[in-house]
């Protein structure tokens, strides 16, 4: 199984991007589709989750700006993201869990320039 993330991109502040990322082939046992990113010098942070019954989480930094989706038939899993900010360039990689999996994407690249 491999992840795929695309969307990324440069965009001004206060612009809006849209990532996704597809799993290849098909996956089971999946409970959690999350977003994380890492800024240049800082450690990887998580952004986003949603869980298995729909439920959704967000960091305190992009509550009520960013939004996390999904398409089960696709398996694939959405970040939209408003209202950007230069302090949001970052790689951002998507994440699907669940029991003894753990899949990661390669990441896609967001500068948001000020």
């Amino acid at each position: 199984v491999q992840l795929q993330a695309s969307g990324g991109g440069l965009v001004q502040a206060g612009g809006s991007l849209r990532l996704s990322c597809a799993a290849s082939g098909r996956i089971n046992g999946i409970s959690v589709r999350a977003w994380h990113r890492q800024a240049p010098g800082k450690e990887r942070e998580w952004v986003a989750a949603i869980v298995s019954g729909g439920t959704t989480n967000y960091a305190d930094s992009v509550k009520g700006r960013f939004t996390i989706s999904r398409d089960n038939a696709k398996n694939t899993v959405y970040l939209q993201m408003n209202s950007l900010k230069p302090e949001d360039t970052a790689v951002y990689y998507c994440n699907m869990k669940g029991g003894w999996r753990d899949y990661w994407g390669q990441g896609t690249l967001v500068t948001v320039s000020s």
